[in-house]
């Protein structure tokens, strides 16, 4: 440490690049501090630090003995505490996942110790240093940050141990639905709504959710024993009923629920299918070399749709690209909402096949192939649906909301049908084609990076900036933080670093995304695991990616 102020002393007033000068190691009493990367003036991104604490000093290697679930949540725990105490000092900063648990590298345990990793914006008047200040944060206010936060004392144990036991709970829930048939699992007094739209804090006041009795199941937890509530068998399921009634909440709670959620989240009896995706309609998305020739086919003047490029696709298009992306990168449910998306896409109804004669339509509807989905693949579809009752015919669950209750509806569904049955013709006899996942050009990936100097980062959860490149991810709902964003960011750098094309570009995903993935990733604190889903979604909208069939 007093190496680090007697450089620190120096710098008073000197211009902000002298800052430079701190980087490296230093040796505090009870931990080691890491300076990795200063920043280059006061606008520039905060520079990163990181400190290593010695499991003997903490009284947390019992830590250690826990399992992986346990682990996990610890570690986001110790990162929401370290946020909590340095609340009072605006300049130090560390990343958090919202609502949610995710194996993030803002605290690790690693053999050494508990590692904490965050930011620090360094003080400046203008452009000149202010050294005074920035040794009152580093070595005044900063160790009695990284030490509440690392010593067993100092945390509130028995809140530490139910955040880790409920993120056990849901991991051992979510393994469950294998064996019982399920798509997702709402607990019983489980609170759906959120706060409001730019909120995912739970509504004060709503109402809680209770499981028709018909389709209630009961599943065991590691530290709760036996909890109830509705289990959604795979399949095809509607989620219907009138407007704000709860549709698309239901749906929203399930979509989100890939993940874990913290306690007093309202979501924690909440668990899903961690390989469904949520897809929708998205004007003006490229696509690359995709084979559409199960939804899209004689299109005019000739163009060919088993290998289909566009820089500015359709609503339709769009959406029948992202489904065949999805089916390609590994997706086992597919999670779709009627008011977000390409109505052609999903039905032609009776009157319209009338009017316009098939051989003029180029777009098979989902309601012509759903049924293939499950039967052929293996996919089951949940759609929230107000205007068509066509895929009625197709249903295997129908679930209607009412005052944001969910009634189980689907022997009314049957009688309906058979009361009201459908005059709409069948589009298609053929049968779901299959085909192999697209080969991907690492060559142009590593020249995307070379061009824009190597520079990967989030830009919020909308975009991703990989080189020069903006990719526009705003449509990707189930991304829940921009650590996940870096972190697809920096997988495509390591698939940048081999030549050519690989014929197994999701495969070479998964590779990155062993146990211990961050190790290959730099020694930065805002990265968070994603899916295969979303970094393979992510590359379907890289403008200059570069796909081909093979």
């Amino acid at each position: 440490m007093d190496q680090l102020v007697a450089k620190l002393k120096k710098l008073e007033k000197q211009n902000y690049r002298a800052y430079q000068s701190i980087k490296g190691q230093y040796s505090f009493d009870d931990y080691t501090l890491y300076i990795d990367h200063v920043q280059g003036d006061p606008y520039a991104s905060s520079s990163r630090f990181r400190a290593v604490r010695p499991w003997s000093m903490t009284g947390l290697l019992w830590l250690k003995e826990q399992s992986v679930s346990f682990q996990t949540a610890a570690r986001d725990f110790i990162a929401r505490s370290f946020s909590y105490f340095a609340a009072q000092e605006n300049a130090i900063a560390i990343s958090l996942t919202g609502q949610t648990v995710l194996d993030s590298t803002a605290v690790l345990f690693t053999d050494e110790g508990i590692e904490l990793r965050f930011r620090i914006n360094l003080p400046a008047e203008g452009r000149s240093i202010l050294a005074k200040k920035a040794l009152n944060i580093i070595t005044f206010h900063l160790p009695k940050y990284i030490r509440k936060s690392t010593i067993e004392r100092e945390l509130d144990k028995e809140a530490l141990i139910r955040h880790c036991q409920c993120n056990e709970d849901q991991d051992h829930l979510r393994a469950q639905l294998e064996a019982n048939n399920l798509l997702a699992f709402i607990e019983n007094d489980s609170l759906l709504p959120r706060q409001a739209g730019n909120s995912d804090l739970p509504m004060k006041d709503a109402v809680k959710f209770t499981s028709p009795s018909s389709l209630q199941v009961q599943l065991e937890t590691v530290n709760r024993g036996t909890v109830y509530g509705m289990g959604i068998p795979k399949g095809i399921t509607l989620i219907v009923g009138g407007g704000f009634h709860g549709k698309s909440t239901l749906l929203n709670a399930i979509e989100r629920s890939i993940y874990n959620h913290i306690p007093g989240d309202g979501r924690e009896g909440i668990v899903s299918d961690s390989n469904s995706m949520k897809i929708k309609a998205e004007d003006g998305r490229c696509v690359h070399s995709l084979n559409l020739s199960n939804y899209i086919n004689h299109l005019p003047m000739g163009k060919d749709t088993t290998d289909f490029s566009t820089q500015d696709a359709s609503g339709s298009t769009s959406q029948a690209a992202w489904l065949q992306e999805s089916i390609e990168a590994g997706a086992t449910s597919i999670l779709i909402d009627e008011d977000t998306s390409a109505t052609n896409f999903m039905i032609r109804d009776e009157r319209m096949q009338a009017l316009v004669n098939k051989g003029d339509e180029p777009i098979t509807p989902l309601v012509d192939r759903i049924r293939q989905l499950k039967e052929t693949l293996g996919i089951s579809t949940m759609i929230v649906m107000g205007g068509s009752g066509d895929y009625l015919d197709h249903a295997d669950t129908v679930i209607q909301m009412h005052d944001y209750q969910a009634v189980d509806v689907t022997a009314k569904a049957k009688q309906v049908v058979k009361l009201h049955p459908s005059q709409r013709i069948q589009e298609t006899n053929q049968k779901l084609g299959q085909f192999p996942s697209r080969s991907l050009s690492l060559t142009t990936l590593q020249k995307i990076l070379s061009d824009g100097k190597f520079r990967v980062s989030a830009k919020g959860k909308d975009a991703l900036r990989f080189g020069k490149e903006f990719v526009d991810i705003s449509a990707l709902e189930q991304i829940e933080s921009a650590s996940q964003i870096n972190t697809i960011g920096w997988v495509w750098f390591q698939l940048a670093q081999k030549p050519g094309w690989t014929n197994m570009p999701i495969q070479e995903i998964e590779n990155v995304l062993q146990d211990h993935w961050y190790q290959s990733m730099p020694n930065y604190g805002d990265l968070a695991k994603p899916r295969t889903l979303e970094i393979s979604a992510t590359l379907n909208r890289l403008r200059k990616a570069n796909f081909q069939p093979r």
